[in-house]
């Protein structure tokens, strides 16, 4: 009987689906295991052959896990609300709400095919009101506690999708989405306050297991500096500027002061001379984006205000800038210029003619400083700084602080990169945000008398009163004109019958906000949605929360990196504060697949013209052949490149296992022999080990290799040893191990079974050191099996950082193999 895949795959995959034998109970004895795939958003494409090798990686490891008995929880559903979804509709003048319905059932068309073992009876969908209703309620509890508000704000705009972006979503200086360059808008928007978290965002990145770049990068985007605030009055004037620096140990030296184009001062210090010439110049600034503002190989540009401060160290008056290189949104919006030790203000100070003035010397006593050709910004000792001079830099920032203190002019402070969150948009496609405005309660709410009437929300933004749970969900109304309209209001500001309202306050007459959420929000929280997926009295039930959380192993793509990974912890740490989930992080243990890129080595679009459907691999090879191919290719955190060879090799070794287990399905030996045994039993410590560290690749390798040895032994093998050889390989060919398994006329499922255990006596042997060397030089010692093959000794070399070091971009020219005692890789 020959293999054919496309009939053995619809078969099994109708009974998995009418048994319902991937269901996860909510109660078991077992212990849990909750696996979870960064949900998709559905765009009008379909899947292309890059999105599903994650999807094949948590499937692999929830058989695995399934098979060494836990009960796990490996859900799927949809991220289908905003710009993705949206953008798509307006392309194609289909309503949204149609075309990602439609969108959603050819996606999950194609994800069944590939025979994953999700629990659809947990399927979700972010633009459900079942599920926004309890994204509205989350939002409502931080609205209630204070954590949003409403702000006119000079905010990132894409004219292009005509709305608001957060910071987290201009890559380069474009919107992340179009790739349009983004400028700056005064927009009235809704804020989340993130930063209330910065410190526990830092501080708890500490017990993750996470990648070390995402780690870094997350820790980057917070952004945490120690330093100080110090306040610099301006001459002449009520007013003073507050100052955040690092380097309180250079402040001897700060002979000018830059303030940001948008700092609230700037009208209030220019003087009458210098006004048109100052808001020239902050219309000009308006323009640009922040990356081109603060790119370091940009000229720098600026404006005198007319105006002085005096440098609180020294009481020097120093003139007061304006220049574009200075962000409002980064710490006061001002910075202390000391041009001989930062190099933007030394090319800003030369460019302008202004003071430069060296109190940090690496060679102290040195008194006479040549000019200089560039900013020394290196720690040492102090110079020209009255009493401090002679100090080392770093004892002197604390004494500097504490006298200055003492005047009432500094104190100790920490600063964050990271800024409030963002959070509405201009447009239709989003969860309503579940506010009305009346101006009868923001009279009351302004009047001290009324406070105990209004919750913190309420009291930081006047008039605006949450909804009350039993509202929810406030649905998305349906509309024929959902288009951005670009004027900075939603489409939704449109339908006056929805606009208009009640307020649930005090029953006046009130209006609806008319912005909606971002994506991110319905994401921020739908690993614990399915948990709980069909209740409708709360949120999750708390013991289902308590059994499942937190997620065990997570995985997706990098580009998530800041995003969706920062707020998700956010919305959770908050939800922990609330005691609505009972752990302090979300994902103990994250994992990024590599892309997958084209033959030509580029990134998969349309554009290009260089997708490969894996609708076409599975008509041609088969789910199973697809599946190995996905986890085959390379190292599953590595760029790889598509390669049709191999799938090719890759259908022939199934081929072959299916030959080889009919072929040897009669044997009547009972009795494996010793040899035999070590034989499995090391592939069974293979496999298990290479699956727990996600080492598909090598797995499949070895099960390749098992077999070509195992077809020597000419039908000397026993049922035993065909039935583990199954379950092993199942997790990554479920539908041909199942089509097999009941050939041996087993009549449960092959994933009711057990995994198998390897005997650490009988695959005890000698080891080797294996020595590796780059053009005949010694450059890694590491231990092997005695009998290692010349292709996995070249695999465990290229493996290695020591080796990697010498060897990349460079071509390998041969490589010469001593059994047993060395490789020489030439290059």
């Amino acid at each position: 009987m020959n293999y054919n895949p496309q009939k053995i795959e619809k078969k099994w995959q109708k009974i998995w689906e009418k048994t319902k034998i991937f269901k996860t109970p909510d109660k078991s004895k077992k212990p849990k295991f909750y696996c979870l795939d960064m949900f998709p958003y559905p765009s009008g494409g379909g899947l292309h052959v890059g999105h599903p090798r994650g999807y094949i990686a948590t499937d692999i490891i929830s058989h695995f896990k399934r098979f060494s008995g836990f009960n796990v929880l490996h859900p799927m559903g949809w991220d289908a609300f905003g710009l993705p979804a949206e953008n798509y509709a307006v392309k194609t003048g289909i309503h949204p709400e149609i075309s990602t319905r439609k969108n959603i059932n050819r996606f999950k068309e194609q994800i069944k095919s590939i025979g994953l073992s999700y629990d659809w009876s947990r399927e979700i969908n972010t633009t459900d009101p079942q599920y926004y209703k309890w994204t509205q309620w989350i939002f409502l509890k931080l609205y209630k506690e204070g954590l949003a508000y409403e702000a006119i704000s000079p905010i990132n705009w894409c004219p292009s999708c005509k709305t608001g972006l957060a910071n987290e979503e201009v890559v380069s200086g474009k919107c992340e989405r179009c790739g349009t360059a983004v400028t700056k808008k005064d927009i009235r928007q809704w804020f989340l306050k993130i930063t209330a978290y910065a410190e526990r965002l830092l501080k708890d990145l500490e017990e993750l297991d996470w990648p070390e770049k995402i780690i870094t990068m997350q820790k980057n985007w917070i952004g945490r500096s120690e330093g100080a605030d110090i306040k610099f009055p301006v001459f002449n004037s009520q007013f003073s500027i507050d100052v955040f620096t690092t380097r309180a140990d250079t402040l001897f030296g700060a002979t000018f002061l830059v303030l940001s184009p948008e700092h609230p001062l700037v009208g209030e210090i220019t003087t009458p001379d210098k006004k048109a010439e100052v808001e020239k110049y902050q219309i000009e600034a308006k323009k640009k984006s922040d990356l081109e503002r603060t790119d370091l190989a940009k000229e720098k540009t600026g404006v005198f205000t007319g105006s002085y401060a005096i440098n609180p160290a020294n009481n020097e008056k120093i003139p007061i800038w304006i220049a574009d290189y200075v962000l409002a949104s980064y710490s006061y919006g001002a910075i202390m210029a000391v041009p001989a030790h930062d190099q933007r203000d030394f090319e800003f100070a030369k460019k302008y003619n202004l003071p430069i003035k060296t109190v940090i010397s690496s060679n102290f006593p040195r008194k006479d400083f040549p000019p200089l050709e560039k900013a020394y910004e290196g720690e040492g000792f102090l110079v020209d700084s009255r009493e401090f001079t002679g100090k080392k830099s770093e004892k002197a920032k604390e004494e500097i602080i504490d006298w200055l203190s003492q005047k009432g002019l500094a104190k100790k402070a920490v600063n964050y990169k990271l800024r409030d969150w963002i959070f509405s948009r201009q447009r239709y496609w989003g969860e309503p945000i579940p506010l009305v405005f009346c101006p009868a309660c923001q009279k009351r709410a302004k009047n001290p008398k009324n406070k105990k009437e209004f919750n913190n929300g309420e009291l930081l933004n006047p008039g605006w009163i949450g909804l009350p749970e039993e509202d929810l969900p406030l649905k998305l109304p349906k509309v024929r004109c959902y288009q951005p309209t670009g004027t900075g209001e939603s489409p939704l500001a449109n339908i006056k019958k929805w606009v208009n309202a009640k307020c649930p306050k005090c029953g006046g007459p009130a209006r609806r906000e008319t912005n909606t959420m971002p994506q991110w929000a319905g994401s921020c929280w739908y690993y614990l949605r399915y948990i709980d997926p069909k209740n409708k009295k709360e949120i999750f039930e708390k013991e289902k929360e308590k059994y499942w959380l937190p997620v065990d192993l997570y995985i997706g793509g990098a580009e998530h990196a800041v995003l969706h990974l920062l707020y998700a912890r956010f919305w959770h740490k908050f939800l922990y504060d609330q005691k609505i989930v009972s752990t302090k992080e979300p994902f103990i243990k994250l994992r990024n697949q590599g892309l997958i890129l084209a033959a030509d080595g580029q990134k998969m679009s349309k554009s290009r013209g260089n997708v490969v459907n894996p609708d076409e691999i599975i008509k041609k090879y088969g789910a199973d052949t697809f599946r190995l191919y996905e986890m085959f290719m390379g190292y599953f955190e590595d760029y790889v490149n598509w390669d049709i060879k191999g799938i090719e090799g890759c259908s022939r070794f199934l081929k072959k296992v299916w030959r080889f287990v009919l072929a040897n399905k009669e044997n009547k030996i009972k009795k494996e022999s010793i040899d035999n045994k070590k034989f499995l039993h090391k592939l069974i410590k293979k496999i298990t080990e290479d699956i727990e560290n996600l080492k598909f690749n090598t797995a499949i390798s070895a099960f390749m290799e098992f077999l070509n040895k195992s077809e020597e032994k000419n039908g000397k093998i026993s049922r035993e040893f065909i039935e583990k050889f199954l379950i092993l390989l199942s997790p990554f060919a479920p539908h041909i191990s199942e089509e097999l398994w009941s050939k041996l006329g087993e009549k449960k499922s092959i994933f009711k079974e057990s995994w198998p255990k390897y005997d650490q006596k009988l695959i005890k042997e000698e080891v080797i050191t294996l020595v590796i060397q780059v053009n005949g030089r010694v450059r890694e010692k590491i231990e092997v099996e005695s009998d290692i093959s010349e292709e996995k000794a070249k695999e465990l070399s290229f493996s290695r950082e020591k080796v990697k070091k010498w060897i990349e971009g460079k071509g390998i020219k041969k490589i010469i193999f001593v059994p047993g005692k060395l490789i020489n890789i030439v290059v």
